[in-house]
């Protein structure tokens, strides 16, 4: 594994464990060109999916972009990092087991969305004013009004 830091391969595992799920190993690394510490995550790949974006461009599933885009509409939502790394692996396992490789954007938006209304309905709606565009604040009223009915 390259260090981060200094970009050696030269790092060392100083302790490996499961993480509360169960479904990564979290490795503490360390650097000894530098003594840089950094963590990684060994995670189940079932297959590599393919995201297929608006535009129609073929991209690699990334999984942190997952997680950034999530993490920003849970913000001060009191939802953990755990929970969301959760949600993550979650709708990942899904398209995985569905058998699908090439998954639009749209269907990741759907999914995400219906995972997050059962969480958090801030969240939901924040998640929802980006993924569906919205442009004024009758966009807002209008989908909480659907939500409230």
């Amino acid at each position: 594994m390259k260090c981060p830091f200094c970009a050696s391969t030269n790092t060392q595992v100083k302790d490996s464990r499961d993480t509360p799920d169960e479904n990564a190993i979290r490795r503490r690394r360390e650097c000894p060109d530098c003594g840089g510490r950094f963590t990684t995550y060994e995670r189940i790949e079932l297959q590599e999916l393919t995201i297929i974006k608006k535009n129609g461009e073929r991209v690699p599933f990334d999984r942190d972009k997952l997680m950034r885009s999530i993490t920003l509409a849970v913000s001060k939502c009191g939802i953990s990092s755990f929970e969301i790394e959760k949600l993550v692996d979650e709708i990942r396992r899904e398209f995985e087991n569905s058998g699908m490789i090439e998954i639009t954007t749209k269907a990741i938006g759907e999914k995400v969305m219906d995972k997050l209304i059962r969480i958090n309905k801030v969240a939901y709606i924040r998640f929802a004013s980006v993924y569906k565009d919205f442009k004024e604040v009758k966009d807002f009223e209008e989908f909480v009004s659907k939500i409230n009915s």
